[in-house]
């Protein structure tokens, strides 16, 4: 029985996962940011809720330690949870409690700080599991808070293209220890809040973006999956940037500096 951590699981593709793992024998820890909506749905699905909200990193860390006082393990972590480009602030740059540009900040630095502090729990073969995009944008190290030109979706596609290269990274450094890491664009505009905010017509179900999200979780090898993108069930090729090193080595530093873990 594997135990799987999904964030952002109180709506849209999160709450479709905890649905379809649900139905088999595994362990659910849910994240989400409001409680009465988290609560119940544990209690729907017979999981444990945590509760966190991912525009400050002290809630991360705080969720973190009580994960880590109440788990003995995390077969699964996957990074779901995110905002769109332009829900909330309508397309407005926005700032998280740590100060940082907020899709920055939710959509990669939370993952990223949560699946370091959660290294404990990830033992062989454990994998992590990051929900990015097709829309990627590459990373200005000389403006990585966009305080230059904002606009919300650069700012949603820089963020996607951290994730993926995090996952590239992790997948090199980890890769010794039977931890994998592998990262998805699960479907193309999934009738989830962020999409119809942004009045974008759905072109998925939110059953394909489940489908090739599980595939990921539990339908594959690792060996088939770690280290590679993935855009729906097909293996497909991410920004250049997630190539470079060099970009990735900057990156992680930066992201290092930023959370305090360095």
């Amino acid at each position: 029985m594997a135990t799987v951590m999904i964030t952002g699981a109180t709506d849209g593709l999160g709450r479709g996962l905890a649905h379809a793992l649900a139905q088999g024998e595994h362990t659910l820890l849910l994240h989400g940011r409001d409680p009465e909506r988290g609560h119940a749905l544990a209690a729907e699905l017979g999981a444990r809720f945590y509760r966190a909200d991912l525009a400050s990193l002290a809630q991360v860390r705080s969720m973190a330690d009580e994960i880590l006082s109440t788990e003995d393990r995390v077969d699964v972590l996957v990074n779901n949870a995110g905002i769109g480009s332009t829900l909330p602030g309508d397309g407005e740059r926005m700032e998280s409690q740590d100060g940082y540009e907020l899709r920055f900040a939710v959509n990669y630095l939370a993952g990223f700080l949560l699946t370091h502090l959660l290294a404990p729990l990830l033992v062989s073969p454990a994998r992590v599991v990051n929900v990015s995009s097709a829309g990627q944008s590459a990373i200005d190290f000389d403006d990585v808070m966009l305080k230059r030109n904002y606009n919300g979706t650069r700012a949603y596609c820089q963020s996607k293209l951290a994730q993926i290269m995090f996952t590239f990274d992790l997948a090199d450094r980890c890769g010794q220890t039977g931890v994998s890491a592998t990262c998805l664009h699960p479907a193309t505009y999934m009738p989830t809040k962020m999409v119809l905010h942004a009045q974008r017509s759905p072109a998925s179900t939110l059953e394909q973006g489940v489908q090739a999200t599980l595939r990921l979780i539990s339908g594959t090898s690792a060996e088939e999956v770690n280290g590679r993108y993935f855009n729906g069930t097909a293996e497909s090729r991410a920004d250049a940037q997630a190539y470079d090193a060099d970009a990735r080595a900057r990156l992680r530093a930066l992201s290092e500096e930023l959370t305090g873990l360095r």
